[in-house]
């Protein structure tokens, strides 16, 4: 029996949340135990021998992610939340969705200047969000040391956007087509 890899764990929801779409549902990888610590232990591999101050998880499995990482590297966990939801002070940060724009924020005083941070994520489409969420910690001071995502949607753009900014990118599997 051949062993099941990270996409294996990925099911695909055709026309969600809108007609054409292909849907890339990272829940059923979460909800198992072998494919949530296969997912966890990729993610953090080419980051394993760095210094690592903090993990930044973009809203919301980010979160589920960022957090489990962080954990796994023994260092801090931030969110990066949608507009709103952080009390206190904020650093907000507008991007521009296909239909619009939306808004990440992070507390002001979340990290330290000059922390070395991995930002992750769940999927890269076209990047503006992950972009977002640089711009944010780059305001904080700190060192955007790479990005890790489950899922890269090459077709969409977001890695290309994010090499061009210089920043590594890792991807545990690519779906063609968006």
């Amino acid at each position: 029996m051949q062993a099941r890899t990270v996409r294996d764990y990925i099911r695909t929801i055709p026309d969600f949340p809108h007609e054409g779409i292909l849907f890339r549902d990272v829940t059923t990888l979460f909800a198992d135990a072998r494919g949530m610590r296969l997912c966890v232990d990729q993610l953090l591999a080419p980051f394993a021998g760095d210094r690592i101050d903090a993990v930044a998880g973009l809203e919301a499995r980010g979160f589920i992610l960022g957090g489990a990482v962080a954990h796994q590297l023994g260092c801090g966990f931030v969110p990066i939340r949608k507009k709103g939801k952080l009390p206190g002070r904020t650093f907000a940060q507008d991007y521009d969705l296909e239909y619009g724009k939306a808004t990440v924020e992070v507390h002001a005083d979340a990290l330290e200047p000059g922390a070395r941070v991995l930002l992750v994520d769940d999927l890269l489409a076209t990047g503006g969000t992950a972009r977002a969420g640089i711009a944010l910690l780059e305001r904080l001071g700190t060192e955007v040391v790479g990005c890790a995502f489950v899922v890269d949607l090459p077709d969409l753009g977001g890695r290309a956007a994010l090499e061009a900014m210089g920043m590594p990118v890792h991807a545990l599997c690519s779906f063609e087509g968006g």
